[in-house]
C-alpha cells in the first residue's frame, strides 16, 4: 500500500484485502453441524445416524442430542419398531415375493392397521428385510460408524431423569450427559442445525 493513495483506492485496498481474508478464514475453519434427535422407532432412527456418519466422515465437527424418545438410540439393547400407523408418507412394499408385488405400493387405512394384532411388528420386519434387501446399513452399524468419525453422542441427562433411566442401560459411547441449556451453546455456533 502506497502512501499515495487516495481515499478511494484506500477503500478499495480495505475492502480486497478483507475480502482475501475472511475467504481464508471461512476455508480454515472445519463445518460444524449438530442435530436434536427426539424420536426412537426405527425409521426415525437412520436419519440423524446417516447425516452424523457421512458429516463426521467428511470431517465436519458433528454433535448428536439424544433427547426424549431420542434416548432409545443410544441404548445397549437395541429392541427399535416401525408404526405406520398415523403416517400416511409410508409407503408399504413387499421386500419379498414376485417384482410386480413389490414394486406395489400397499395402501392400508389406519382402522385395518389398528386392528390387526402384529401389525407394528410385521411392518418392523418388512422395513428391516427391504433395509437389507437394498444394502443399507443396520442402526448399531451406523452407530458405530458415527463413533469411528468422532461424532459427539450427547444424552439429556433431564429426560433421563425424568424417565428414571440409569445410564447403565446407555452404550458406554455417550461423551455427555447434559441439559439443554448446555448444549445449545454448541448449536448456536454450528454451521448447520437439525432437528430430527
Amino acid at each position: 500500500m502506497s502512501n499515495n493513495m487516495t481515499q478511494a483506492e484506500m477503500e478499495q485496498w480495505f475492502d480486497q484485502r478483507l475480502e482475501q481474508r475472511l475467504s481464508e478464514m471461512d476455508a480454515a475453519k472445519t463445518p460444524s453441524m449438530t442435530i436434536i434427535a427426539t424420536k426412537g422407532t426405527l425409521d426415525w432412527a437412520y436419519p440423524p445416524f446417516i447425516l452424523a456418519s457421512t458429516a463426521g466422515a467428511l470431517g465436519w465437527d458433528v454433535s448428536i442430542f439424544f433427547t426424549f424418545y431420542g434416548l432409545q438410540l443410544l441404548k445397549k439393547d437395541l429392541d427399535l419398531q416401525i408404526s405406520p400407523l398415523g403416517n400416511p408418507a409410508m409407503p408399504m412394499k413387499m421386500p419379498m415375493g414376485p417384482q410386480w408385488l413389490q414394486k406395489t405400493n400397499i395402501s392400508m387405512p389406519n382402522a385395518v392397521m389398528s386392528l390387526v394384532p402384529g401389525f407394528e411388528k410385521m411392518a418392523t420386519t418388512l422395513m428391516q428385510k427391504t433395509m437389507a434387501n437394498k444394502g443399507v446399513a443396520g442402526i448399531q452399524e451406523l452407530r458405530s460408524l458415527c463413533v469411528e468419525a468422532d461424532v459427539k453422542l450427547v444424552a439429556c441427562q433431564m429426560t433421563v431423569d425424568l424417565f428414571g433411566m440409569d445410564r447403565s442401560e446407555f452404550i458406554d459411547d455417550v461423551q455427555d450427559w447434559i441439559g439443554a441449556a448446555s448444549f445449545l451453546p454448541t448449536a448456536q455456533h454450528a454451521n448447520v442445525n437439525l432437528f430430527i
